[in-house]
């Protein structure tokens, strides 16, 4: 009994629980690295490497509540960033139109594994596998197999620039506002509908909560070089999926077919077209993560991209959405890009061995995906 009760507690709470292994993970490793791991700067290097991952657990978290998956993701990221690297050091290309046409080379790419999975039929799991396969050996014949470098100053600043801290300070008091507004629209809808309104005090105190957070976020950014670009692009990537996710009709049919596809079909919506547009979306995920992956590190490597569809997957299954499909959110997802990251993070700052980094990244794959199927059963 009191285990089942646990179970129901983690479901019902599990983003905060999530919030709390973050907290505890930073303590560690802060008090490892004698308070190196919290410093602004190494704060800053952080979100800007979740940043790649976090780009790509969007688009992903969608494949998986829809019940797909892509592994091709890593390799097409890599591809793709190889690409902008070609096109801006040995074509020269202007920086709009290299990201336009990266951006519509992701997007066709993602069409063609939509097509063969929703229209032809063949399961996922492989078109990815092959996908993989494929798009590494072409990125290895687009860059002939060396790092394309140096990229230049224009696209550098894609993944290494930052606002200024006035620009900072403004945007998080636009996302407090925008909290305070979606709070208040919240409580007068479920006043409308008559549905019961939570308490005053509880709203207010999540958004002093988030009020804290985007005070400590802004502050700490700031005091060293301010909030990075690629961050900035992931917040608006959150915004904007999120909206989808909740607030359109495109959104809901994405859980209504991971739930239950068939039932979905017969209601009368085009499953087929939904599958091909999420695929659609997370080819467009890869050609930005690609884009800032070789901008941040100012070439293009043939081996970018190795384990991002790991990566991705496991910050989607360790954020809450479920591998069986219909259930999920981007914002868990990013979250557990974040775990995944701070991981890589510490572990790196602590010099511990690759061997063992993929060895805890490995178990705390299993672990999101056991806690799922325990959460799951403990709801029957």
């Amino acid at each position: 009994m009191p285990t089942t009760k646990l179970k129901q507690l983690f479901t019902q709470y599990k983003i905060l629980a999530l919030l709390i292994a973050i907290a505890i993970i930073w303590s560690f490793f802060s008090w490892k690295t004698e308070g190196g791991f919290i410093s602004a700067r190494n704060l800053s290097n952080l979100m800007r490497q979740m940043s790649v991952t976090g780009v790509v657990a969007c688009g992903m978290a969608f494949v998986i509540i829809s019940g797909e998956i892509d592994l091709s993701v890593g390799s097409l990221l890599g591809l793709l960033g190889g690409v902008a690297a070609v096109l801006d050091v040995n074509r020269h290309m202007p920086l709009p139109v290299t990201v336009a046409a990266v951006l519509a080379c992701g997007l066709a790419l993602g069409l063609v594994n939509g097509y063969l999975t929703a229209y032809k039929g063949i399961p996922s799991f492989i078109v990815g596998l092959g996908g993989m396969l494929a798009y590494r050996g072409i990125v290895l014949g687009v860059t002939d197999g060396v790092t394309v470098a140096p990229v230049s100053e224009a696209m550098v600043q894609v993944g290494q620039g930052y606002l200024s801290p006035e620009l900072g300070v403004t945007l998080g008091v636009a996302l407090f506002a925008l909290a305070a507004v979606l709070t208040w629209r919240q409580r007068l809808n479920l006043g409308r509908h008559g549905l019961p309104v939570p308490p005053m005090w509880r709203d207010g105190v999540r958004l002093a909560a988030i009020g804290a957070v985007l005070f400590a976020f802004v502050r700490t950014l700031n005091s060293y070089e301010g909030i990075p670009l690629p961050v900035l692009l992931l917040l608006v990537l959150l915004g904007a999926f999120s909206y989808v996710a909740t607030q359109t009709v495109f959104g809901r049919r994405i859980y209504a077919v991971g739930s239950n596809m068939e039932a979905t079909r017969l209601s009368g919506v085009n499953v087929q077209a939904v599958k091909l547009w999420i695929f659609g979306i997370m080819g467009l995920m890869c050609a930005l993560a690609g884009l800032v992956n070789t901008a941040r590190l100012a070439a293009g490597s043939p081996s970018a991209g190795t384990s991002g569809e790991l990566d991705a997957i496991a910050a989607c299954f360790i954020g809450g959405t479920s591998m069986r499909g219909g259930s999920g959110t981007v914002y868990g997802a990013l979250i557990g890009a974040l775990v995944m990251a701070s991981l890589d993070n510490g572990m790196s700052m602590l010099d511990v061995d690759t061997y063992w980094q993929m060895i805890v990244k490995g178990c705390i794959l299993t672990l999101a995906v056991w806690v799922d199927v325990a959460t799951r059963s403990s709801r029957r």
